[in-house]
């Protein structure tokens, strides 16, 4: 049985400084070509920062969008779903490269079973600014003013506010983190109540595969972790998850 590859928090950037990363995720996309991956999934934030223009994209991630339309014209599945840095993903991701892009959460069959995807932002109730800037940075009155910034000045901003971000969600370990600890708690209880077999996200950098208690015994809550720094990302396979990393 081909592999389903499960992956979040890649944080790609642009620029020098990003460029060895790069290089190694488009390694790590390669090999799952070669593999014979038949469907991939990409649980939130593949970018540092990403947004659509009507005529340009960012060219610091060519090398990137080039390894996944060619897994694409390979016949492998894309998935992504929009995570809270690259919210502002569409058309092009979709008719260029090949993704299918999903909003907000989504749900895929896995041998069966309904396995419920989200990224995970905004699940943490504690946490009101980011829940606000959410609904003004969707808004399309917002998204129409910001694709009035140069590509160049609209990164720059970006970077600085996503420099901000990490700094302030920040946590020594990020099993115990907040997002991990709310994320974990929404998964019990989508699971006892039955909405999901599986419920898989990202955003906490929290690599976790557990049982929790659901109406038909026991359900799957799934954190894939990150690929910035931990590398890790899960495999679904023969009707089994299972987590892995990359070596850096």
């Amino acid at each position: 049985m081909k592999p389903t590859v499960l992956f979040s928090d890649v944080h790609l950037k642009t620029g020098e400084d990003g460029r060895a990363h790069r290089t190694d995720f488009v390694r790590f996309l390669e090999s799952l070509g070669g593999q014979g991956c038949e469907r991939l999934i990409c649980v939130g934030d593949l970018f540092d920062f990403w947004f659509e223009y009507r005529h340009v994209c960012f060219s610091g991630y060519f090398d990137v969008l080039r390894a996944f339309a060619a897994l694409h014209d390979a016949g492998v599945e894309l998935h992504l779903l929009c995570g809270n840095h690259d919210f502002w993903a569409g058309r092009f991701l979709r008719d260029e490269i090949g993704f299918a892009i999903h909003p907000d959460q989504v749900e895929m069959d896995f041998g069966g079973k309904r396995a419920l995807f989200f990224h995970g932002d905004g699940v943490n109730k504690t946490d009101q600014a980011y829940r606000v800037y959410k609904r003004i940075a969707r808004n399309p009155l917002v998204v129409g003013a910001f694709r009035m910034i140069h590509p160049d000045w609209a990164m720059r901003i970006a970077q600085g506010v996503s420099h901000g971000s990490r700094t302030y969600l920040g946590t020594p370990n990020p099993m115990d983190g907040p997002e991990a600890r709310a994320l974990r708690e929404h998964a019990r209880g989508l699971l006892a109540a039955g909405a999901a077999d599986i419920v898989i996200c990202g955003h906490a950098h929290a690599p976790t595969i557990e049982t929790h208690p659901a109406p038909g015994g026991e359900g799957l809550y799934i954190n894939t972790g990150d690929w910035i720094g931990q590398r890790t990302h899960v495999v679904w396979q023969n009707g089994a998850f299972r987590m892995e990393r990359t070596a850096k």
